[in-house]
């Protein structure tokens, strides 16, 4: 897919980008549909430029919720821009629903992972709860104030482990890894100069072939899920997407008013596109082993 003409450079030039891409009209939901399938079934490059060119804003608007991390708005607007055009490069128009909600994933995982990747030389968080945490923890110390206070005190560690529903334990601990600046590995353990921290670092790294087996397992429950997806009609996939697959789930209230239907009614498709969904893996695995044997 081709990338957009537009750059964006220094600050200078950062505010004349984001005059620019208010040129570029949004889609209505029918042109939308017909550039995706045009973009879909034959690779139509312009379209998909249409595409993602009318979604410029969004990206914009979505970076400038991650400002507060120390990196450039420009840069995590293109990392934004990135995302962007995976999502219209695997966007379906036939699965029911807008460009911008399906987008909307693929933006913040793409800006997400850009800062978790410069923000410090050491990996932040490798669990989809640590990156939550990390991502939150500096909004709900501004809730509270605490953002120069250093260690937290207990009933706020307590109320934030609430909030994002991770131990405390890990919320001290990554209170205090972002408190912290980077520390070369070959500084001198003592001010005589002899040993250094690398010195104790142990290895305790998964073997490859350990590695490799947690990946294909990976591969093959994902298989399994996409596979028993395509049992749920357009509606249900959805529903089971925005309330089983999200690290923030959608609300009730939200799905209702989407499809017009109440709270009820959403919990009950969302119960049974899950009991579906577990149905047709079962099947699955059980035919897999059946195989296996014979």
């Amino acid at each position: 897919m081709a990338s957009t003409s537009l750059t964006i450079g220094p600050e200078a030039s950062l505010s004349r980008y984001l005059q620019e891409i208010r040129k570029y009209p949004l889609l209505s939901p029918e042109e939308e549909t017909s550039l995706s399938r045009r973009w879909r079934d034959s690779g139509d490059v312009k379209a998909a430029h249409k595409l993602v060119t009318s979604h410029l804003r969004l990206v914009a608007k979505i970076a400038l919720g991650y400002r507060g991390y120390g990196l450039p708005l420009n840069e995590l607007i293109s990392e934004g821009n990135v995302g962007m055009m995976q999502a219209v490069r695997r966007f379906d128009p036939e699965r029911g629903f807008r460009l911008a909600t399906y987008a909307m994933w693929w933006i913040r995982a793409a800006i997400q992972e850009y800062i978790l990747h410069s923000w410090s030389l050491v990996k932040m968080g490798t669990t989809s709860a640590q990156k939550k945490l990390f991502f939150n923890l500096r909004r709900l110390k501004g809730e509270m104030k605490a953002i120069d206070d250093g260690d937290l005190a207990p009933e706020q560690v307590a109320h934030i482990a609430k909030t994002l529903g991770v131990p405390s334990q890990d919320v001290v601990a990554m209170n205090r890894r972002l408190a912290a600046g980077d520390h070369s590995l070959n500084a001198p353990l003592r001010s005589d100069g002899e040993g250094e921290w690398q010195d104790w670092l142990v290895d305790d790294t998964e073997n490859q072939e350990h590695a490799l087996g947690e990946h294909e397992e990976f591969s093959d429950r994902k298989a399994l899920l996409v596979s028993a997806m395509e049992s749920l009609n357009d509606r249900e996939r959805h529903i089971f997407e925005e309330r089983r697959l999200k690290d923030d789930p959608v609300t009730l209230e939200e799905l209702a008013q989407h499809y017009g239907i109440s709270r009820e009614r959403v919990r009950q498709i969302e119960t049974r596109a899950f009991e579906k969904v577990q149905a047709h893996m079962k099947t699955d695995i059980e035919a897999r082993r059946q195989e296996a044997v014979s």
